[in-house]
Formats: structure tokens, C-alpha cells, sequence
């Protein structure tokens, strides 16, 4: 029976020796096809040998997903491992009240509360949430943030609380922007990297995301998947997360956008035919000369 380590090879950065967990073993294993698995899937081919415990992930799956290639449309339940979670504020509070709950659950019955606390990165966005009573004028922003801090004291004391009090919980307080954009511009690392046993090891930054817009960060060449708070709730404390293997959809970009269009045209075009062609539970891969001439944000 495979296990993490049958998949390990390891490559040089800056005169260290870092440990990842290689595709072309496992297919030289007799796995499958990883090499021409879409992009997407790959990352979810290493998320699955990095964690293959025969518990929640077994070799049959990562034998299944090495042969997507020859039936794409087979429906076949992984475990998915985040490495990470961003959560927005008016979804994510609920999830810091259960945590706390349970922190007192554990009190009362004589245990050590502080043994509790999220197994994951999260990354707490507030946003959406200033309002604009001031405007046109050049302290705008500080008189409507201070609004703000006025008119939601107690939820953002608890939330500063939840910081300080929990392991793994990062805060970006409001005003810095909507919780997508910080998330491609400040959060993402494309490549994480631990030590374990010693050994440096690298693996794909790959997350879950509490709203419709997460998937965007995939343009990063990261793995993002929305879910709700109960998946959420349970991939925090160290679960993971039950999906089928999604289909790919492959967009080819080709040329340049003509004079006179902006980049909202080309989005909203191509939303029209992917909605008619039918996109939902599945990911769409963009390739192709034309994505020299398109910026990442």
C-alpha cells in the first residue's frame, strides 16, 4: 500500500535540500496519468500523495484521479486537504462563537480549554462593512472608519479577542480592501513550505473560501474551493473535506483585446458562453498566447 513517502524526490534551493511530493513517481508507480492531468488537477494530485494516510485518503483514489484522462466524467468522492482558510467576517464570526463554545464545553468538563484552536491558517477579512457617510472630502476614509469602529465595537473586540486568544487566526481589519483582491494581492504564497522530521519540505498553497468569489485565486495557480460553514467549521479543527473530483473546462485565449474594450468586456463574454455551457462544481482552466497580454489583478 502506497504512503506519503513512496512519493517524496527532492531538489536543490539555495544549497538546501527540500523534499515534494512527485507526480511522475506515482505514475511511474503505475498510479496513472499524471503528467497529463489539467493543471488544476495536479495540485489535487499532490494535495492527495502528500496526504495519503489510508484513513481519509487511500491509493484508490489517487488511482482514480490518475485516470481522469481517459473518463472525465467520472463521479468519484476524494478528501481533500486545505492548507489554509479565508474566512469573511459575517460568515466567519459564527464559526469564532462555535469555537468559543467549545472552549468553554471543554472547561466545564475539567479540560484544558486552550488545547483548542483552529488546526489551520485562517485568514479573518473584514469587509464590506465601512459605510460612507463622508465623502468628498480628504479624511473621508478616517471619519468613516471611525464610524465604523464606533458603530460594531463589541463585534470587532471580539474579533481582536479571537486573535489573541487562538492559535493560527490572522485578522486583516476593515478598510483594507474586499477580502478577493487581498487575498491574490497579500495573502496568497503560490508555494508553502514546513519542517518535518528535520526536513525543509515545499507543497502548493491550495485553500478553502467561505463565498462564491474564492475560486478566483486559482488564477494564481492556486487550488480554491468554496464551501460553507459547516465544511469550513470542520476543515478548521483538522477534517477534511469530502468533493468529487471536478471536471476541467479549458478556455484558449488567443490575440489581444481590441482598442476601445476593457478587460470587464472580455469577462463578461466569456461568463455569458461559460454559463451556457455549464461550469458549476467544475474548474475552468485558462491556457494560451493571449494570457501574455492580460495583468493577473
Amino acid at each position: 500500500m502506497a504512503s506519503p513517502t513512496d512519493f517524496e524526490a527532492t531538489f536543490e534551493l539555495a544549497g538546501q535540500s527540500v523534499t515534494y511530493y512527485s507526480l511522475a513517481k506515482a505514475e511511474a508507480s503505475g498510479l496513472g496519468g499524471f503528467g497529463k492531468l489539467p493543471k488544476s488537477l495536479k495540485v489535487l494530485g499532490e494535495n492527495l500523495l502528500r496526504n495519503c494516510d489510508k484513513l481519509a485518503v487511500h491509493e484508490d483514489d489517487i488511482r482514480d484521479l490518475g485516470a481522469w484522462t481517459s473518463d472525465p466524467t467520472m463521479v468519484r468522492e476524494v478528501a481533500y486537504h486545505p492548507v489554509r482558510i479565508l474566512m469573511p467576517d459575517m460568515s466567519g464570526i459564527p464559526l469564532l462563537v462555535d469555537l468559543s463554545a467549545m472552549r468553554d464545553a471543554v472547561h466545564d468538563f475539567g479540560g484544558d480549554p486552550a488545547k483548542i484552536n483552529p488546526r489551520l491558517p485562517i485568514d479573518f477579512v473584514i469587509d464590506h462593512s465601512v459605510n460612507v457617510d463622508y465623502h468628498g472630502r480628504p479624511d473621508a476614509l478616517q471619519r468613516n472608519m471611525a464610524l465604523e469602529y464606533e458603530r460594531n465595537g463589541e463585534r470587532y473586540r471580539f474579533v481582536k479577542w479571537a486573535q489573541q486568544t487562538y492559535e493560527n487566526i490572522s485578522v486583516i481589519p476593515p478598510g483594507m480592501g474586499i477580502l478577493h483582491q487581498v487575498n491574490v494581492e497579500h495573502i496568497a504564497r503560490v508555494v508553502w513550505s514546513d519542517a518535518v522530521d528535520g526536513r525543509r519540505r515545499a507543497y502548493p498553497d491550495t485553500m478553502l473560501g467561505m463565498d462564491s468569489h474564492t475560486p478566483m485565486i486559482n488564477a494564481l495557480s492556486i487550488f480554491g474551493w468554496g464551501v460553507g460553514g459547516l465544511e469550513a467549521g470542520a476543515a478548521m479543527l483538522g477534517q477534511a473535506v469530502s468533493m468529487l473530483i471536478p471536471n476541467v473546462v479549458g478556455v484558449r485565449v488567443v490575440g489581444r483585446l481590441p482598442e476601445g474594450t476593457t478587460t470587464t468586456d472580455a469577462v463578461l463574454t466569456v461568463t455569458e458562453r461559460l454559463r451556457a455551457h455549464g461550469v458549476v462544481g467544475k474548474f475552468v482552466e485558462y491556457f494560451g498566447p493571449g494570457l501574455d497580454h492580460l495583468a493577473l489583478t
